[in-house]
């Protein structure tokens, strides 16, 4: 199953503006399907997946929170989507008997010249929509960093992909989240029941051990 997400920026992404150098004329057309050339960065599916059997791909992970006023965690979310496990060969957990759902936390690699405060933001509007108005932490020191290995028993966290080295945060959401991209529902869960062990079992391939650590650093117990 694939708990790590691959994204491409669209046109009116929030830094779209950004100057980028030789990246200021790629279109998300460009890096979707390659241009006369190839763009700047580009690996074509060959290639790529020969950079995911010879190096790490860093990626962030995200666990969104809602707070009271006296900012404590009172709401943690997490995300159910379409279970891709089928296609791959690997069995995924079924959310609430519904077959073919998984539920994964806010993933997503972070882009070549992109920095990791923008890599959090743009997964956290393409996972939870552009009103969810995160509150992007004010130091970028992780609260763990996760190891998926592609292969099984290495480590706790596993894609079955590559060796992807994930920078986990816990970002506090202000506004109205929306489903997008792959996302069914964006589905928010109090503290007590998020740390049980029957919910963090919903959890597959490592991801649980992430949700687990952001509760312990939230003084979050079961």
């Amino acid at each position: 199953m694939r708990v790590l997400h691959d994204e491409v920026p669209d046109d009116d992404d929030f830094d779209a503006g950004r100057r980028r150098g030789e990246f200021d004329n790629i279109t998300p057309d460009d890096l979707i399907h390659g241009a006369d050339g190839n763009p700047p960065g580009w690996l074509d599916a060959r290639d790529i997946e020969r950079a995911r059997k010879q190096m790490p791909i860093v990626y962030v992970q995200v666990v969104p929170v809602q707070t009271d006023d006296l900012g404590r965690a009172v709401r943690i979310g997490t995300l159910l989507s379409i279970d891709e496990t089928e296609e791959e060969g690997l069995t995924g957990v079924n959310i609430g008997g519904a077959e073919g759902v998984k539920r994964t936390i806010v993933s997503g690699r972070i882009l070549f010249h992109e920095s990791i405060r923008e890599a959090i933001a743009r997964n956290i509007s393409k996972d939870l929509g552009e009103l969810a108005l995160p509150q992007l932490p004010l130091a970028l020191q992780p609260f763990t960093i996760a190891q998926y290995f592609p292969t099984p028993g290495v480590s706790e966290c596993y894609d079955p992909r590559q060796h992807a080295v994930a920078l986990c945060y816990v970002v506090p959401i202000a506004g109205d989240c929306k489903p997008s991209d792959e996302t069914l529902e964006v589905e928010w869960t109090r503290p007590e029941v998020a740390s049980s062990t029957a919910f963090l079992q919903t959890l597959e391939n490592g991801q649980a051990i992430v949700l687990k650590r952001a509760l312990a650093w939230l003084g979050i117990e079961e």
